[in-house]
């Protein structure tokens, strides 16, 4: 196989935690509504476009030569392991390589997002991972990451795939599993204000027709007050009409809910409006990641300004504790997110009082103690998210290092607290 020949194809950096294993194409880039005042993607400049079905042809294609190559060079034989990763990257320099030296510049997807200057190092951060213009590299990882967790899932991107045609999205699944038969599941990101005003019962019955198994929403709250501070363009009777219908129509329904949305005001209205969303859309999945306010965000100017006051990690947690309590529906909550402090696991309402046992161990401890929870519970998600620390941790946690471990007895709690802050600020949701 000609390397020459090879081109990057559009990934979605911004997929649900499920589907960060998937092969995922880009139906649209970026977000129409992009005015969510908590969301940091998408702040930077990025562009909302339609991508034609040509377009997303040319992307399986180029995906498809991708997992060719991989095949050819015998990365994943006899079978696929993380251990096939570094050769995954050799390959990919081996490809830049040969195209610089015949001349070559990919001018499509290079990489590189244009960024204003000075720019936040907490922004930056989040733009590292956050990729509008992918590599051949980071199409290397995607298709070999889908391999190794058994090749069987799809997710479509961006941020509302329900604003296609549903023979748009039959004729992209279509193709795509002309090329990978072995996927069994797509998935896509929606807007319950498209799935509750834009489509009709008949459409959405033909997105399940076409082959999407899942939609994921983001609720983020059922509390009106909460949904218009942060300009989120849903309401709640969008949430539970867009759900019922998505379930209607035979497709599973993920929906996230953001605990902390409300800040330290509306904190308990969120809460309780939320759960009697949640009652009333009866979503298949609720999945909980807690705010933190990004850089460059305009919650970032009303939390300056004074405007908006955060939620403390103790009113989040409180909050959680309200909905695990009242929500009668059946469903399954996961907390599978890194802003969470509290791993909470289970299927409602069967597993209630385990789930209520592991938050109410949180809320007896003392203040300090729940200083050094969140510490520990930060530092495993950053570690688990990113296998080691970055420089400006290392140098923070350096001096409580004693005989290998971190010792915090010395160290004030304010002092504490903000390297809780530190960390937060740099998890990934």
């Amino acid at each position: 196989m000609d390397l020459l020949d090879i081109k990057p194809f559009e990934i979605c950096s911004i997929r649900p935690p499920t589907e960060n294993s998937s092969l995922t194409f880009r139906l649209a880039r970026n977000c129409y509504w992009n005015g969510c005042r908590f969301c940091p993607v998408y702040k930077l400049g990025s562009k909302f476009s339609k991508r034609s079905i040509d377009e997303v042809r040319e992307d399986v294609r180029r995906a498809k030569a991708i997992d060719d190559l991989l095949f050819d060079r015998g990365i994943g034989h006899p079978f696929y392991s993380e251990s096939d990763f570094p050769r995954a990257a050799s390959l990919a320099e081996e490809i830049s390589r040969a195209k610089w030296e015949a001349g070559m510049i990919d001018d499509d997807c290079d990489g590189e997002t244009l960024l204003p200057r000075p720019i936040d190092p907490r922004l930056e951060w989040f733009l590292s991972w956050f990729k509008d213009r992918p590599t051949i590299e980071d199409g290397i990882n995607n298709i070999l990451g889908w391999r190794i967790a058994g090749g069987k899932t799809c997710f479509l991107g961006d941020s509302d795939s329900l604003i296609f045609k549903p023979d748009f999205i039959a004729e992209s699944v279509d193709y795509i599993k002309s090329r990978f038969p072995s996927i069994a599941r797509f998935t896509v990101y929606g807007k319950t204000r498209t799935a509750a005003r834009t489509r009709s019962p008949a459409e959405l019955r033909a997105f399940r027709k076409a082959g999407i198994d899942r939609v994921h929403f983001g609720l983020e709250s059922g509390c009106d007050g909460v949904l218009s501070m942060m300009n989120k363009g849903s309401n709640a009777e969008d949430h539970v009409t867009g759900c019922l219908r998505i379930k209607e129509a035979g497709i599973s329904c993920s929906v996230y809910v953001m605990p902390g949305l409300g800040g330290s005001a509306l904190s308990g209205d969120h809460a309780e409006e939320t759960v009697r969303v949640l009652n009333a859309a009866g979503p298949d999945f609720i999945r909980l990641r807690t705010l933190e306010v990004f850089a460059g965000t305009p919650l970032e100017e009303d939390t300056r300004d004074g405007r908006f006051i955060e939620a403390s990690e103790e009113q989040a947690v409180r909050e959680i504790r309200t909905m695990v309590e009242g929500i009668s529906c059946e469903t399954e909550l996961a907390s599978d997110s890194a802003s969470n402090l509290i791993p909470v696991f289970g299927k409602l309402p069967a597993d209630r009082k385990a789930m209520l046992g592991i938050i109410d161990s949180y809320l007896c401890l003392s203040p300090r103690e729940k200083l050094e929870y969140s510490l520990e519970s930060r530092l495993s998600s950053f570690l688990g998210q990113y296998g080691s620390l970055s420089g400006d941790l290392v140098k923070a946690l350096s001096p409580m290092i004693k005989n290998g471990r971190i010792d915090t007895s010395a160290v004030p709690d304010a002092e504490l607290g903000e390297i809780i802050k530190k960390i937060r600020a740099k998890l990934m949701p």
